[in-house]
Parts: C-alpha cells; sequence; structure tokens
C-alpha cells in the first residue's frame, strides 16, 4: 500500500497519510517540495533549492531560502517527512 495518496487541485494539493490517517492541504510550493524529495531521497539542501527553483522557475534568493526552509519544517512537523 502507498502510504501518501495525493489529489492534486493544480497548483495545490489534499495529502491523505495512510499511517496516521491524517488529511493535509498543501499549496503550491510545500507540493513542489513535498514531490521533490519523494522522488529525490538523500538530496542536500542546496541541491534542493537549485531543483525547486529551477522547477518553479524562480530565484534562490534569501526570501526562497526562507520560505523552502519554512515550508520542509512544516512538512516534517505534519509528519510528511522523516525529521533527520
Amino acid at each position: 500500500m502507498t502510504r501518501f495518496q495525493i489529489k492534486f487541485f493544480e497548483p495545490e494539493a489534499v495529502v491523505f497519510d495512510t499511517v496516521s490517517g491524517d488529511t493535509h492541504y498543501l499549496a503550491q510550493l510545500p507540493l513542489e517540495l513535498f514531490r521533490l524529495i519523494q522522488t529525490n531521497p538523500g538530496m542536500s539542501a542546496d541541491g534542493t533549492y537549485a531543483a525547486l527553483a529551477t522547477h518553479m522557475s524562480l530565484e534562490i534568493d534569501p526570501e526562497f531560502i526562507q520560505q523552502t526552509d519554512e515550508a520542509l519544517a512544516s512538512l516534517r512537523r505534519i509528519g510528511l517527512l522523516d525529521t533527520p
């Protein structure tokens, strides 16, 4: 069984965690970050910033890094990513 079931409402999605039974709404940046990490586990922080910025056609600037770090922390807090 797949742990995460995702229903897309581009550019957002709802993610159902089959282990916890929790459902989570993800806005575009957290969703793209979640998808990136699911398909590239173990990617470095710099690699994650670069891949996410390229995919979303954004510049890597301090605001982007802060938003990405906040989204990453949120995904960990709600249980969609393992805490290192």
